[in-house]
């Protein structure tokens, strides 16, 4: 009886967790906006799925291979502000990564399917830079990461050491349903540049 109570109030607690997400997906941006503006005039993404990511606001957006919205999601991203990786990053321990290192770089970069370390299943950013696009973990309580996507404040999705952290049903459904291929691209806009500077 005490495990089955248990069972709905954890049942109870995960549906309130993703309405709570659900309620934060956010219309495009003004730079995102200008951004596809740019994508499609240019036919840079012609025929390939591709993500829009405003950092400014921790969100994401998806468009599939005709350019068409199919999800967005609150993210997690580096805790430090900036769009550009130190040189080397990758190589080192993540124990000695300094807090205003732990930037996620701006820009255009192919999604790569692939694993981490762990054997998990991850989408590479940027490989040399050890930057990755990957489910929310939660294992750490205190990081709270679960709480800080549901939050309306974008301030508190800046927790990694640089990757990107969606949701997992997120991932499952829109990431892997339209990246799985590797035919796709993620652009990453600057929050310490003109957007301009991306669309070259």
């Amino acid at each position: 009886m005490k495990s089955a109570l248990i069972a709905r109030v954890c049942l109870t607690s995960l549906a309130l967790a993703c309405a709570s997400l659900a309620a934060q997906a956010l219309p495009l941006s003004a730079e995102a906006t200008q951004t596809l503006t740019w994508l499609k005039g240019h036919r840079a993404q012609s025929g390939r799925p591709f993500l829009l990511l405003d950092k400014r606001l921790a969100h994401a957006w998806v468009f599939d291979s005709n350019a068409r919205l199919v999800g967005a999601t609150p993210v997690l991203l580096g805790s430090a502000e900036g769009d550009d990786s130190v040189p080397g990053i990758g190589e080192r321990p993540i124990a000695s990564i300094l807090p205003h290192e732990r930037t996620t770089p701006a820009g255009r970069f192919h999604l790569e399917p692939g694993k981490n370390a762990r054997g998990e299943r991850i989408y590479w950013v940027d490989y040399d830079a050890a930057v990755s696009l990957h489910r929310v973990r939660s294992a750490n309580a205190k990081e709270r990461r679960l709480e800080r996507l549901a939050t309306s404040d974008p301030g508190d999705n800046r927790i990694s050491y640089g990757c990107i952290n969606v949701p997992e049903a997120f991932y499952n459904d829109v990431i892997d349903g339209q990246f799985a291929s590797g035919n796709g691209s993620i652009y990453i806009l600057p929050e310490t540049r003109p957007v301009s500077s991306l669309l070259k």
